[in-house]
């Protein structure tokens, strides 16, 4: 798996075999960041990346210079990877936290300019986590919650959504907060 964009563009990350994680394709990445680097200046930026599983989203939008990237895993070992792997690539802008997404979401006080979550395809109540999330004030009014799942899931009709690209079978639903 490689960088996909910026400063660090074609840097590798070596993850183990045994990695627990279904990291997203570098097809979707490359898609989903083409989407973002037309809206958005990442200077300066804020982002939360929950589920962060191998830390490469978190990984590109540091690579794009965002200021601050805090990125949510609950598995130990995940956890100590992105560390690892964010100080071995020089990004002291990743900030690991180790949480539980469902037990951080609640007490987190930060503002961000863009929530991604890409949490397992499975998850149990994953038509809810949008509202989740965006009922909880973690987004600056016109930043986007971008969640990734399959085509299991559908978010049109869902008030806040405004958008979905697909990339082979990975999806990428977009929300904007309430204003």
């Amino acid at each position: 798996m490689r960088i996909i964009g910026g400063r660090l563009k074609g840097q590798f990350l070596d993850l183990p075999r045994t990695y627990s994680a279904r990291p997203t394709t570098d097809f979707a990445r490359e898609g989903l960041f083409n989407i973002l680097d037309n809206e958005y200046e990442f200077e300066g930026l804020h982002v939360l990346d929950l589920f962060g599983g191998t830390g490469a989203i978190s990984f590109e939008f540091a690579s794009r210079g965002v200021e601050k990237v805090y990125c949510v895993e609950m598995l130990r070992e995940n956890a100590t990877f992105i560390k690892r792997e964010a100080s071995r690539l020089g990004l002291p802008n990743v900030v690991m936290v180790r949480d539980n997404v469902f037990d951080f979401i609640p007490l987190c006080r930060e503002k961000f300019d863009i929530v991604f979550a890409d949490p397992p395809y499975a998850l149990e109540g994953l038509d809810e986590f949008p509202d989740k999330v965006l009922s909880a004030g973690l987004l600056h009014p016109g930043g986007y919650l971008i969640l990734e799942h399959s085509d299991a899931h559908s978010y049109g009709s869902h008030p806040l959504f405004v958008k979905e690209r697909r990339y082979g079978k990975v999806h990428f639903s977009f929300f904007t907060p309430a204003q």
